[in-house]
């Protein structure tokens, strides 16, 4: 039988949510720079909670709790579906 280290799997599972990440953060951080350029403080705030709902996906519970290398592969984290 072969034994999953589960310690690893996440932290590639999190190296996997980063990477899929990292284009919305390039793309908020272009709307980000034309929300500061524009003034318009709304829209920087609701960019910077973006952002910070992707930072915390690395950390979600989904990913955290999966207690076999299934649901692991099944988690995935709400905030990697923000509309950017």
């Amino acid at each position: 039988m072969i034994k999953v280290n589960m310690d690893k799997a996440r932290a590639i599972k999190q190296d996997m949510v980063r990477a899929e990440r990292k284009p919305k953060f390039e793309a908020l951080d272009v709307a980000f720079m034309r929300a500061v350029e524009s003034g318009d403080m709304d829209a920087q705030a609701d960019i910077a909670a973006k952002k910070q709902a992707l930072r915390d996906c690395t950390e979600d519970d989904c990913i955290l709790t999966a207690a076999t290398p299934d649901e692991l592969k099944a988690a995935r984290p709400a905030a990697l579906d923000i509309e950017v």
